[in-house]
């Protein structure tokens, strides 16, 4: 008989794709969302719209039609006594809001594991990596200070290369999915946690979902690696391409940032590369250039952070900050890293005063 596990998942827009994953393979799921939004999950559900190969239009999965446990609650109403799992799925200047901040310290005193779905690594993660000096990379995050009480090892992370995002106008229980790839974890530090992971891996991949015309295999899989660097691969696309959308004056979309000079990418991408294998990734924990050069040429829109930059956000993660501050500590520097740094670092500081 299967083991069926209880998730609490931080996050209802993004999180609400892993969730509808973890809902089609017999897990439970609650989301934490602001009390109008879990108003609404209860009320109708949740509706991901996933691209299929194969299928003309994407498939709507609603909540409600597969059935299953899900619920949705306000930060304080988490109990945490009914979960196995913790899943992050918001982005990193949130945990320090108010409700989500005690929240974490509740998270972090239960000892519970916890599943990053993050672009920006939490610092209990990158304590697990050796030769990183986490005190240094603190004016990296928003709030630093959310995450000291954490046990690095019960802290992974998971590379969130699905491309996700809600339409303006429309309810925030439907998410749409751009680029339907999967969740790369690396290992807890305890096999038992990473047992649960692969339990999940496996029931994810034998979900096979009826359209109607016949069953099909759904896309969006968690791929659990026994390298922790795995998910250090999102970094190289991030600096070739979403922080790259951020322009002086204006947004592009990825795919202009990767193909407008095709090798200035190659080099960034490349560069980032190197400082992850100089950490301790091989080779083959990385996505070749020419996969994500490829798969890029389908992403249409600016980046998440290019919009809310634009939308004039005081905080974003800054992933590009990071890997400037792990690089300076392995005595390497690079000229186009720090441009998209001092580019980013004049939007905010226009925007906060603006503001």
């Amino acid at each position: 008989m299967p083991t069926k596990y209880n998730a609490l998942i931080l996050g209802a827009s993004y999180g609400s794709l892993f969730g509808t994953k973890l809902l089609l393979a017999g897990h439970s799921v609650t989301l934490v969302c602001t009390k109008p939004t879990a108003e609404l999950i209860n009320r109708e559900g949740t509706f991901v719209h996933l691209p299929v190969r194969g299928l003309e239009k994407p498939l709507e999965l609603s909540s409600k039609a597969i059935g299953g446990d899900l619920s949705a609650c306000t930060p304080e109403e988490a109990n945490l006594d009914n979960f196995d799992l913790v899943v992050l799925g918001m982005q990193e200047s949130q945990y320090g809001s108010s409700g989500i901040r005690e929240l974490m310290d509740r998270v972090a005193a239960a000892h519970m594991p916890c599943l990053a779905i993050m672009n920006m690594p939490p610092l209990p993660f990158l304590k697990r990596i050796p030769g990183i000096s986490t005190d240094k990379l603190t004016k990296c995050f928003t709030d630093p200070s959310v995450w000291d009480n954490f046990e690095p090892g019960l802290v992974t992370l998971a590379s969130p290369d699905p491309q996700a995002f809600r339409v303006p106008g429309e309810g925030k229980n439907v998410l749409h999915v751009g680029l339907p790839t999967n969740f790369k974890v690396a290992p807890f530090e305890s096999d038992t946690h990473t047992s649960m992971l692969r339990n999940i891996q496996k029931d994810i991949e034998a979900i096979e979902f009826d359209t109607g015309d016949g069953s099909v295999q759904l896309p969006v899989k968690l791929k659990v690696h026994d390298s922790l660097f795995v998910p250090l691969a999102k970094w190289l696309m991030l600096l070739t391409g979403n922080y790259r959308c951020i322009k002086k004056d204006k947004m592009i979309p990825i795919k202009d940032a990767v193909h407008s000079d095709i090798d200035t990418s190659r080099e960034i991408y490349e560069w980032v590369g190197k400082l992850c294998v100089k950490l301790g990734a091989n080779e083959s924990d990385l996505v070749p250039f020419e996969k994500y050069a490829k798969a890029s040429m389908g992403l249409l829109k600016p980046s998440s952070a290019a919009r809310a930059l634009f939308g004039g956000a005081k905080h974003i993660e800054r992933v590009d900050c990071l890997v400037q501050k792990i690089a300076a500590q392995l005595d390497l520097h690079y000229q186009p890293v720090d441009e998209i740094v001092a580019l980013v670092d004049h939007h905010l500081s226009a925007n906060s005063k603006a503001a």
